[in-house]
């Protein structure tokens, strides 16, 4: 229907926003219900059991295939036409990501399987169509994002926001269920390492969810219940880093795109070789320090005290370096004169709220354990490492975040394109003429171009070929200041360009020092070395139960946190 001019804009836009709201509340109420219901297992409400949770859980993920079957399908029909693309949404190096999770995720859900058949007797049938259904979904939604993460729908947009939502809100209740399962494993263990570490006055009830019945084959039982755990936690950011694409997408619907030439930015190994060694060190120690942490911790209390004693040294050394070279990138930062990108990208600006939003996670349980630290009557040696390991966390973060919003929102340089252009120009004397327009918009802008002077590095040998028959002494004398004044100017923006590629190959090396640390730092806690809940002292301040749950809410956003920095961190090295 055409409308006014002026119009359109204005009431196109009522329509469009009412169903973003719309498809928001849609998708929060949908998690909401299934959050309860979570919680209802978990704490083993009357009449709420694991195959009502589990049941909830395939029918979201069975109409998201089918919302994801049809766009396919409709896609495949409209190939042919020209669509929008988001070029920042669905970076390569993402989709590697993901499909690396993904296929962890695979084996998890056969370890699953196994698990089901071995215990069929007295498990719910919905145990083992949960698997097979989460399996189908994760094939198909990878090769989804593979192919769409980039989309911008501008057609049936009411309904494809009801579709993305819910797909974004499904990915976030799997990795709820996940992060659950992986939690209540994990305070199990940390519950009978506490009587080791000599807390006796904390009461220990196992919250045990295991079947009544005898498995068919003792040893795959082991392997299928032990292995599922250690695949957790790549579960678990498999589906953080889908919904996290998927809600890009949303954002992307209806959106206006610029057309603009993105400049790719691959990733190269070339000029990080400090970095990535120094990197590669602190993830092969970290490794170490969790093998030993995990071996110690619980065989005696000597050994309990030695596992924290030794994890609170290495972190703090860690960090100590982290904070380093954050404030050196920074101050390099400060250095340049360099303009930010401030134009709409959804993508970008997830990333910077996630950054801060999950490093508040870490913040909480630091200042949980600083207040414990303060307030607590009696201090076990172990527990003053727990002072600056917790300030330090806060204080990276601090920087980390600041440094990487900034140079995620920093523009492109252009100076190394210019500087090939100069080299071209200087060298290639058959073409001098042809290339001095380029050469004068690219350096000297408006002004030379309406004066029409010829810039200096160029005057001696465009006057020595037009005056080829003024006599051999006026052509060799301009020759001679031809090359005296290129040899001047080459030497001038060569010095600009080395101070920039030393200030570039720094920050190259400082984006690939704290990728791999963010990636050690991740370790820890994914596989279950945590001293927040093995240190003790936070119990016995706030008691077992609150801090239990302040712990089990903070620690998968500390998690995420790190592997969001670790992507955030390798896109930074891509662009520098």
């Amino acid at each position: 229907m055409e409308q006014a001019a002026g119009c359109p804009v204005v009431g196109g836009s009522y329509p469009q926003k009412n169903a973003e709201i719309l498809s928001s509340q849609y998708g929060i109420n949908l998690f909401l219900a299934g959050l309860l219901l979570t919680f209802a297992w978990a704490v083993h409400a009357v009449g709420i059991s694991k195959s009502h949770l589990l049941s909830y859980l395939i029918t979201l993920m069975l109409i998201q295939l089918l919302w994801m079957l049809w766009y396919l399908c409709r896609s495949c029909t409209q190939r042919r036409l020209i669509q929008d693309k988001d070029t920042h949404a669905g970076a390569r190096w993402l989709k590697c990501g993901i499909t690396l999770f993904a296929v962890i995720t695979l084996i998890l859900d056969s370890f699953k399987i196994g698990y089901y058949i071995d215990f069929s007797n007295c498990l719910s049938p919905t145990e083992g169509i949960f698997p097979v259904t989460h399996a189908v979904h994760t094939i198909l939604q990878v090769y989804f994002l593979w192919c769409h993460a980039k989309d911008v729908i501008q057609s049936f947009k009411t309904l494809e926001r009801f579709g993305v939502i819910h797909s974004v809100f499904t990915n976030l209740l799997l990795w709820t269920n996940g992060v659950l399962t992986e939690s209540k494993h994990q305070l199990n263990e940390h519950k009978e390492r506490l009587i080791t570490l000599g807390f006796g006055n904390i009461t220990i009830v196992l919250d045990d969810h295991a079947p009544q019945c005898n498995c068919t084959t003792t040893t795959l039982c082991s392997i299928f219940s032990q292995g599922i755990y250690y695949l957790y936690p790549f579960n678990i950011e498999y589906h953080i880093l889908a919904s996290t694409m998927l809600y890009v997408l949303w954002k992307n619907i209806g959106r206006k795109v610029e057309h603009h030439q993105q400049n790719k930015t691959p990733f190269k190994f070339h000029g990080i070789t400090v970095g990535m060694i120094f990197g590669l060190i602190v993830l092969t120690s970290t490794i170490a320090i969790v093998v030993v942490y995990l071996i110690q911790i619980g065989g005696s209390k000597i050994k309990s005290e030695l596992a924290l004693t030794m994890f609170y040294l290495h972190a703090i050394f860690v960090l100590a370096l982290m904070c380093t070279a954050g404030i050196v990138a920074l101050l390099i930062y400060r250095l340049e004169d360099r303009s930010l990108d401030n134009s709409k990208n959804p993508a970008r600006k997830l990333d910077a709220e996630l950054l801060v939003g999950t490093a508040a996670g870490s913040w909480l349980l630091s200042w949980g354990s600083i207040l414990a630290i303060i307030c607590a009557q009696g201090h076990p040696k172990y527990t003053w490492y727990n002072l600056p390991y917790s300030v330090l966390v806060i204080i990276e973060k601090y920087i980390q975040n600041l440094f990487i919003i900034e140079s995620i929102h920093r523009e492109q340089e252009k100076v190394n394109d210019d500087i090939k252009t100069l080299r071209i120009v200087t060298i290639s004397r058959g073409t001098t003429l042809s290339l001095t327009p380029l050469y004068k918009e690219i350096y000297n802008g408006r002004g030379a171009r309406d004066s029409g002077d010829i810039p200096c590095l160029f005057k001696g040998s465009i006057c020595g070929r037009e005056n080829d028959g003024a006599g051999v002494a006026k052509e060799e004398t301009s020759q001679d200041n031809s090359l005296v004044m290129r040899s001047a100017s080459d030497f001038s923006f060569c010095s600009r360009n080395s101070v920039t590629n030393n200030k570039r190959r720094i920050l190259k090396n400082i984006a690939a020092f704290l990728f791999l640390c963010n990636l050690s730092l991740w370790i820890p806690p994914a596989f279950g070395c945590r001293p927040e809940y093995d240190n003790g002292l936070e119990e016995i301040v706030f008691g077992f139960e609150p801090w239990i749950i302040v712990v089990n809410l903070a620690m998968p956003f500390s998690i995420f946190y790190r592997m969001h920095s670790a992507a955030s961190l390798f896109e930074v090295n891509c662009k520098t």
